[in-house]
């Protein structure tokens, strides 16, 4: 099952996706969140691609560094020897076809296309075996990263948590192997990363047992897994793509963020 959140007479709403493919945004409201366990209420309706909002709203985002072989040797570092863990802030979340607003603090921003986990039931110390029953679904996300201020800070916080360097989307899916997903990004329509999930270093069961270990995960929590190689530099005026196989295609144009005010130092 697929579904969206989208604007609907001046309010969001979750709905559930009828049309697969996103040709058209045919769409049946739900009479609650479906993280809640909504069901379909009235007619199926179709309306503007426009409509589409982020489809999660998640109390914390839990990320993975350097979960591909080939990615940390990208950036030069060694591959983790346990998940490497840490937040993001959950105000940078946009949706389908919202603007990426490059920061002028930074000189480098890149794309992370990545598989996103949303979780559907409370996990506390969650062996990985069991680790899958507690996911509602998957979505296509984009953990887009401040390089130069990531580097500079050692730690990731501010690098990861700009507003809009998280876009989400275009929609969840429930039945979905997290193992044998392509994720594909694109900028300006050239080709830039061309992975797959089953090249993780540790897998989502992996991954959701050990966070579960450390902190715990609510419903509607969403884990953001890891980026393949081939991570680059966006610029105002791109428009990047993150395409994962049955989880569709999250588009979202670059512009330049205006600072109205000083930056104190500190």
């Amino acid at each position: 099952m697929r579904y969206v959140r989208v604007e609907f007479e001046g309010r969001l709403r979750d709905a559930r996706l009828d049309e697969p493919d996103l040709a058209e945004l045919q769409v049946t409201l739900l009479d609650a969140p479906f993280l809640q366990g909504g069901s379909p209420v009235g007619s199926s309706l179709r309306l503007p691609l426009s409509a589409l909002r982020a489809p999660v709203t998640p109390g914390k985002i839990v990320c993975v560094g350097q979960n591909y072989r080939k990615h940390a040797a990208e950036l030069g570092k060694p591959v983790p020897e346990e998940p490497l863990l840490f937040l993001k802030a959950t105000s940078s979340i946009i949706g389908p076809g919202d603007p990426i607003r490059l920061p002028p603090e930074s000189e480098r921003v890149d794309h992370e296309g990545e598989l996103g986990v949303v979780i559907g039931t409370r996990m506390v110390d969650v062996p990985a075996r069991d680790a899958l029953a507690h996911v509602f679904g998957y979505v296509g996300t984009n953990d887009v990263t401040a390089r130069d201020l990531q580097r500079k800070d050692v730690q990731f916080t501010r690098a990861k948590s700009f507003d809009s360097f998280c876009p989400v989307g275009p929609f969840v899916e429930t039945e979905l192997d997290p193992a044998d997903v392509d994720i594909r990004v694109t900028v300006n329509d050239l080709l830039r990363q061309d992975g797959h999930t089953g090249d993780m270093v540790f897998p989502v069961p992996v991954l959701l047992a050990y966070i579960s270990a450390v902190m715990t995960l609510e419903p509607g929590d969403l884990v953001l897994t890891g980026t393949p190689a081939g991570v680059g530099p966006l610029a105002q005026g791109d428009v990047v793509q993150v395409t994962l196989r049955g989880l569709g295609t999250l588009r979202n144009p670059v512009t330049t963020r205006t600072r109205h005010s000083g930056i104190v130092g500190g």
